[in-house]
């Protein structure tokens, strides 16, 4: 039986190695040794708009002709781009209540949004609040990634992951081959940019509320403090940050700390004193 069919990396060690370098020198993220298996799973459907056969053919190619387009094919393939709408529901209605009380305009940054639907969900509160819709800047490394969310549109089953039937058929049209398209009017509230957390300097001015979820846990820990301290940069001084379930800026950051008035948010160090809030992140 092959290593294949047994569930086994079927990818070299050479090719292996390659591929993590090409990963952390395009965007800081570094894949664990011993998880080679990511390798075949996140590059078969590069492999087969290829016509290729094997992981090996396609690194042959990248080393041959030097394609910087086939780079950042196979940096796109290997990003982890998992996302939904409302993923933590809980998270995001508390973070858009926290915005909403900033005077306007206020200003909010997704970054890492990956196809977009983080932006989208908060564009969603926002909008069915009332009031000032704030300014969203959604950003992401990928630039096949950000194409998907500027066009808004999902196919059914991602479509269906998070977001209740009431929402979807407010704020979506049916579209050809079982999609759905968001409203222009909700896409029009998005600003989305291509961005390397890690190399590129923040959008510019300040934001009252910056998401940036289950990102950091992939960089290296000098590359983490970078990010971290770019990010409290980004913040306005009654602003917060908003980190994934597993992550977070103790021991890693001496510009941020826990916010007082917000649970499982972040503030920069010397923010304003203001009255404890019922807002718990879970």
């Amino acid at each position: 039986m092959s290593a294949a069919a047994q569930g086994q990396p079927t990818i070299d060690a050479g090719s292996a190695q390659v591929f993590a370098a090409l990963l952390e020198a395009r965007t800081g993220q570094r894949i664990a040794a011993g998880r080679s298996w990511k390798f075949d799973a996140a590059l078969k459907p590069l492999l087969q708009s290829l016509g290729l056969d094997r992981v090996e053919q396609l690194t042959a190619r990248l080393m041959e002709r030097h394609d910087t387009a086939l780079a950042d094919r196979i940096v796109d393939s290997l990003l982890n781009q998992e996302t939904s709408f409302y993923r933590d529901a809980g998270v995001i209605e508390a973070a858009a209540k926290l915005v909403q009380e900033q005077p306007a305009p206020a200003r909010v940054w997704c970054a890492a949004c990956a196809t977009g639907q983080e932006p989208l969900s908060l564009a969603m509160l926002f909008a069915e609040a009332g009031g000032p819709v704030p300014e969203i800047v959604a950003t992401d490394v990928s630039a096949a990634a950000i194409a998907r969310a500027r066009a808004g549109s999902y196919s059914q089953f991602e479509i269906q992951r998070g977001l209740p039937i009431r929402r979807m058929m407010r704020w979506f049209e049916s579209a050809p081959n079982d999609h759905w398209v968001a409203q222009p009017k909700l896409l029009a509230t998005i600003a989305y940019r291509r961005h390397n957390l890690v190399t590129d300097p923040a959008p510019a001015g300040l934001f009252d509320l910056i998401l940036c979820r289950n990102v950091l846990f992939y960089l290296a820990p000098h590359l983490r403090e970078q990010v971290l301290e770019r990010l409290a940069a980004a913040l306005k001084p009654s602003g917060v940050l908003l980190l994934g379930a597993g992550e977070t800026v103790i021991g890693q950051s001496e510009r941020l700390r826990p916010c007082r008035r917000a649970r499982g948010f972040y503030e920069r160090v010397g923010a304003p004193d203001t009255p404890e809030r019922l807002y718990t992140a879970r």
